[in-house]
Formats: structure tokens, sequence, C-alpha cells
């Protein structure tokens, strides 16, 4: 299937883009984290398991367990502190 992948801050600066569009086989959000990672450098530091980042589908806040539709929007990004 095909998902809408977008980056943001920390992580879109690392990858060197804003977004893709991505065929993939993953079930879940976790899923695609880890085929992504698997694609090796720059992928693999920016989305790290041991690295922070939170994972929106279809722009809702969203666990690694949120399963994955075709055409689904998925967004990954560092959390976020204000003040």
């Amino acid at each position: 299937m095909q998902v809408k992948v977008r980056y943001f801050a920390s992580v879109r600066e690392a990858l060197g883009t804003g977004s893709e569009t991505v065929d993939t086989r993953a079930a879940d959000l976790g899923a695609l984290r880890d085929e992504l990672i698997a694609r090796g450098e720059p992928h693999a530091s920016a989305l790290a398991r041991g690295r922070a980042v939170r994972m929106a589908l279809d722009q809702v806040m969203s666990s690694e367990s949120a399963a994955l539709r075709e055409g689904s929007e998925v967004a990954f990004f560092p959390p976020v502190t204000g003040g």
C-alpha cells in the first residue's frame, strides 16, 4: 500500500525532506518506522529506536500499534516542549 509520510523539525532536517510517498507492507506505525530505519542512513539515525520520536496518523497523535490504511498520512516529529 502507499502512505504519505511527513517529517517535521529535527527529523526533517536530518532527512533533508519534508515528505515522501512510501510503498509499504507495514500493518502499523511501528512496523513502518522499522521499515524506514532499515533503509539505512539518514533514516536509521533520525528514527532510531532509542530516539524520542512522536507519531501521528491522519493528524491524530497515535501509538506504534495504530493500523495503517491505503492513503494514510503519517507524521514523525520530535517531542515538543514549550513554556
